[in-house]
């Protein structure tokens, strides 16, 4: 799919606030309401937009204390790499999972109350998944910079 200029822009305005109403953003970009439903639609139908999240206060939710954690998988088969991603997909405690490079083979983002409430994560639930060879975590002192929007 081509995005145009003005796709861009929608996408942009969009990121920052998807609350506001389609004659809102045709007036911020000098078209008709219709062309901005339109776009929007297109834009969604072509999954280019995927969804419509509210972003939540983690201190307000009691989940303000965050982890990286690097994992290293004691074997690297189709088998096992595949499993480890099913279980991480159901740990609700984590928000983001990626596959790396490097010394270690993912990256979890964990979002917890405090400290003890992730030592029980990692004794009860993460360390009990299978094929974990070892773990390293760091712990978020402050986020200098956390968006969800991809500047475009």
């Amino acid at each position: 799919m081509k995005l145009d200029n003005t796709d861009l822009k929608l996408l942009m305005l969009l990121q920052s606030d998807c609350k506001k109403t389609t004659a809102a953003y045709a007036q911020q970009l000098n078209l008709s309401t219709t062309a901005i439903y339109e776009r929007i639609k297109r834009l969604e139908k072509e999954e280019v937009i995927r969804g419509y999240v509210a972003l939540v206060d983690k201190q307000k939710v009691r989940k303000a204390f965050t982890v990286l954690c690097h994992i290293k998988l004691m074997q690297h088969t189709k088998e096992y790499v595949l499993q480890f991603e099913r279980d991480v997909l159901k740990l609700s405690e984590v928000s983001e999972c990626y596959h790396i490079s490097g010394d270690y083979d993912y990256i979890l983002k964990i979002h917890v109350q405090n400290m003890d409430a992730y030592r029980a994560f990692m004794v009860t639930k993460l360390t009990t998944l299978k094929n974990i060879g070892s773990t390293h975590s760091s712990f978020v002192i402050n986020a200098v910079k956390h968006t969800t929007a991809i500047v475009i």
